[in-house]
């Protein structure tokens, strides 16, 4: 779908009540308000490659198309931004055509040909960039073309030994699960773009998952990696360790197609868990629960999944759940009563996945506090459900978008704070998830009534937030990668010889600057 996510009609919808709600917070009618496109109606300009570059390509790949579908599907990532300018059919800039290699070499040879010709590349995994990743910059050349992994969706290597497994780039996380059960073993990374996520695209932006906090993130779980570049190939050995030099897998992850395109990484898997429990709690307030769980993080006993609700959050959350969950799925929270039940307090997801005695007795460690039942197992029913909800809300005029950073427990309640001041007149919800042993994950929700000029409104409050986000010393990004949305403030956290650094390591695998141009740096 070009303009929202998914496929259409696949995913889940807001449900009749939520537009009493959207009528009391933000002051919308709740009635559809506005639609998306046709895709014969999409503005799209010629395709500007030329002709004896595209020849050369489809030489080496077998596999290049300049058609109108599969430019416009591959213009841009999924977020507020991005799906405003594609639901507009607002797709003046996409790529000039769509190249797909089959393996590593074709890749390399891809990219050699385009910095040869001039050309810019943005790498396409899974099209699931919340920060303008995917955007078709092509700052000094005149024609660029998507890089589309798809094809290389393999799961490469199973070292069960070891517990390692090497996927190819384009391998989507389902699949990836999919064919580690067979196994009896899981990759364990889910964020909520799980769905389309692809393996390569989670290690180039450095991705977190929902159960992160127990299994780590993904670049915390890359044991090697292959990269190829305009330059050459980039590669490490699949080593549990070692003190050669700073390491080169991370300079990989995280590099967001700047220096060249992943095409194999290497990261640890995990025994299928026998047991997977997933409870709900109520808390006083948010500072309460940040206490709770910053003790369980520091004591080695924190869950694999921990996400803690504040006041608004809970109470939006619960506002805008329908009764059911999916087909076959159970009862979810909803409606007046519940919120009267909840009163103002905080909702705290805990989710633990390993043997049953592990699973028991770290559940002994949250305490005593007061459960709502089967809450945890509704939100683990829904956890994927946010993206596809976003839809609807666009439709109904409500401008709708998240925005996330971490810092120490020390500073975690006044950098909420700064950020929930900085966005005045906004509905703005707030979780803690990703826990650390010195600090956490803030992830904000931001929903307000769509103004006039819905881009220019969005871009104005981004900007407050990121300021109050640097001033307050949080992470400009904690999990959603630079991209080109946060590049102006990289300077801010990095400093300037931080970003020179980076910049002679574009120059370096680069020197034509043709990978993703705009991003990152």
């Amino acid at each position: 779908m070009f303009w929202g996510w998914g496929e259409p009609g696949a995913g889940p919808s807001l449900p009749e009540h939520a537009a009493s709600f959207l009528r009391a917070e933000l002051g919308v009618s709740g009635e559809v308000v506005d639609r998306p496109v046709a895709l014969e109606d999409v503005r799209l300009r010629e395709p500007a490659l030329d002709g004896e570059l595209q020849r050369r390509l489809e030489a080496i790949t077998g596999a290049v198309r300049t058609d109108r579908a599969a430019r416009v599907l591959r213009c841009r990532g999924k977020s507020y931004l991005d799906l405003l300018a594609q639901r507009a059919g607002d797709c003046d800039d996409a790529p000039d055509a769509v190249v797909a290699p089959a393996d590593h070499d074709q890749a390399l040879a891809v990219l050699q040909a385009c910095a040869e010709a001039g050309v810019a590349v943005v790498p396409f995994g899974g099209g699931t960039s919340v920060v303008g990743g995917l955007e078709p910059l092509r700052g000094p050349f005149e024609a660029l073309i998507s890089l589309d992994l798809g094809r290389m969706d393999r799961l490469l290597d199973v070292d069960r030994r070891s517990l390692t497994a090497t996927f190819a780039p384009g391998m989507r996380l389902p699949e990836a699960d999919h064919a580690l059960a067979a196994q009896g073993l899981t990759l364990g990374h889910a964020p909520q773009s799980y769905e389309w996520a692809s393996v390569g695209g989670c290690v180039a932006t450095r991705s977190s998952g929902q159960a992160s906090t127990g299994r780590g993130r993904i670049d915390a779980n890359l044991v090697a990696v292959r990269c190829a570049t305009p330059l050459g190939e980039l590669a490490t050995l699949a080593t549990p360790a070692t003190a050669a030099g700073p390491d080169l897998r991370q300079v990989v992850a995280g590099s967001e197609g700047a220096l060249g395109v992943i095409t194999a990484a290497t990261l640890r898997v995990h025994p299928l868990p026998a047991a997977r429990r997933y409870d709900g709690w109520l808390v006083a307030d948010f500072e309460a629960g940040c206490e709770v769980l910053r003790r369980l993080a520091q004591a080695g006993v924190a869950p694999d999944v921990a996400r803690l609700s504040d006041e608004d959050e809970t109470r939006y959350t619960l506002a805008l759940a329908a009764p059911r969950g999916r087909a076959g799925g159970p009862r979810r929270l909803a409606g007046a009563a519940t919120a009267r039940l909840v009163g103002g307090r905080c909702l705290l997801i805990c989710g633990w996945e390993g043997t049953h005695e592990d699973v028991a007795w770290r559940r002994r460690a949250v305490g005593r506090l007061r459960g709502l039942r089967a809450a945890g197992e509704r939100w683990a029913h829904s956890r994927f459900d946010g993206p596809h909800l976003r839809d609807d809300l666009l439709d109904r005029g409500v401008m709708v978008e998240t925005l996330e950073t971490a810092t120490s427990w020390s500073n975690l309640a006044a950098l909420r704070a700064a950020v929930r001041a900085a966005l005045p007149g906004m509905l703005v919800g707030c979780h803690v998830s990703h826990l650390y042993p010195t600090g956490a994950s803030l992830y904000f929700t931001v929903l307000a009534r769509r103004q006039d000029d819905p881009a220019a409104q969005w871009r104005a409050a981004k900007a407050a937030a990121t300021d109050a986000i640097v001033a307050a010393g949080g992470t400009i990004t904690h999990h959603h990668a630079v991209g080109r949305d946060h590049a102006p403030w990289l300077a801010a956290e990095a400093g300037e010889l931080g970003v020179g650094l980076l910049r002679a390591l574009k120059d370096r695998c680069d020197p034509a600057g043709i990978m993703n141009p705009g991003k990152l740096l």
